[in-house]
């Protein structure tokens, strides 16, 4: 990741230099947490720069932010409208997008209605969210001894950036280890998602996921593949997994728009399937980056070409 020749942030419906992209000390995310982000990729494909359903990540973000009581200040057109600027005035061909709305400079304290809402949209250069070799060789990982946040608790199906302190308490136990990632449980001890993922399970000649029940994000890379897998043959089951599933399931991988699809080849130092990447990951994998590179045809509607800007 590299932010070096990062030019411009939009913030607030004007875009300015990287180096004036700032937030004051007082507002009310920093002390609180009180913002609502999205990640998604645009990808360099043969016919031109697309990004990846993004449609679908500016919905996930609304229903983020009416979780949270917060009225996005921009349209949904506008939002993807500057989402296309920001990649442009970077000039970026393939880049990582971040749009955050927050609850800026107000009045300090839990309450957060007296802290206006803000927004920004960020991009960069993102290469292979857990290695650049992961995607064929496999990443190690362990069980956390963190759990995902019971339901009732933090909405799990809002991206707000407080659930993330819980990712990172994850994801540092796990690299302290000597672990590339952590997976986490639920309260009842059943497998939820990894730091930043979704996770899924091959068994038995069935694709396993965890449900949406109150402590995963409903991943849209996750829904994306469940659609390629079951338009591929597989059956495809949502349903509670226990944890000693991961040490005889025959392959697992995560899903996510920084992880795109990563096999997992062990857990807990114990190999999964074959300590490799499985054929079900590996079909999985070639069907989605064919399709994110233009290869396939588009046949679900998930790329949006970023528009080039006409002169004036």
């Amino acid at each position: 990741m590299s932010y070096e020749d990062v030019k411009k942030v939009w913030m607030n419906g004007k875009l300015v230099d990287f180096a004036d992209a700032k937030i004051h000390a007082f507002s009310h995310v920093l002390h609180y947490g009180s913002g609502m982000f999205e990640g998604l990729r645009v990808y360099k494909t043969k016919t031109g720069t697309a990004a990846f359903r993004l449609d679908e990540h500016i919905e996930r973000m609304y229903h983020s932010c009416k979780v949270y009581r917060m009225e996005v200040p921009y349209s949904r057109t506008e939002f993807k409208d500057a989402i296309f600027e920001t990649i442009r005035a970077n000039g970026y061909e393939d880049c990582y997008v971040r749009p955050v709305v927050y609850r800026g400079l107000g009045a300090l304290g839990v309450n957060p209605f007296r802290s206006p809402v803000e927004m920004l949209i960020a991009v960069w250069k993102w290469g292979k969210y857990l290695g650049e070799e992961a995607i064929e060789s496999g990443v190690d990982v362990c069980v956390s001894s963190w759990n995902r946040m019971a339901p009732n608790t933090f909405p799990a199906m809002a991206k707000a950036t407080g659930n993330y302190l819980n990712s990172a308490l994850i994801k540092m136990e796990a690299i302290t280890n000597g672990y590339t990632e952590g997976i986490a449980l639920d309260n009842a001890g059943r497998i939820s998602e990894g730091s930043g993922e979704n996770i899924f399970l091959v068994y038995g000649g069935r694709i396993l996921t965890p449900p949406l029940a109150g402590t995963i994000l409903p991943g849209i890379t996750r829904d994306s593949i469940m659609t390629l897998a079951r338009d591929a043959g597989y059956t495809v089951a949502e349903q509670q997994i226990a944890r000693e599933m991961l040490y005889i399931a025959d392959e697992v991988f995560f899903t996510g728009t920084a992880a795109e699809i990563t096999p997992i080849r062990s857990v807990d130092r114990i190999p999964v399937g074959t300590g490799s990447r499985g054929p079900v990951t590996e079909r999985l994998q070639k069907e989605f980056f064919a399709l994110l590179a233009g290869e396939r045809e588009d046949r679900y509607g998930w790329m949006t070409p970023v528009p080039v800007e006409t002169p004036v």
